[in-house]
């Protein structure tokens, strides 16, 4: 990675599913990004975004090594 890669939305879903994938990621070392925007509303006080809309980002020149985890994940969790 160098200072101009760009991150990219790779999945979005329930934070069990964003916590499942991000292990499945780390093991062949793509690094990720959870924006979650419910828990940081409920930490701030204030209600934001939906319990089911957590967004799993990853680094854009990682996609094409991420996508085959990401469909074993889809297969294996039904989606």
């Amino acid at each position: 990675m160098d200072d101009h890669s760009k991150h990219i939305r790779f999945f979005t879903g329930s934070l069990i599913e964003i916590q499942r994938l991000q292990l499945d990621l780390d093991q062949i070392k793509i690094p990720s990004l959870v924006k979650n925007n419910f828990e940081s509303g409920l930490l701030s006080g204030f209600y934001g975004g939906a319990p089911s809309s957590v967004q799993l980002f990853i680094f854009e020149e990682d996609k094409d090594k991420a996508l085959p985890i990401l469909e074993k994940f889809k297969k294996d969790m039904g989606i």
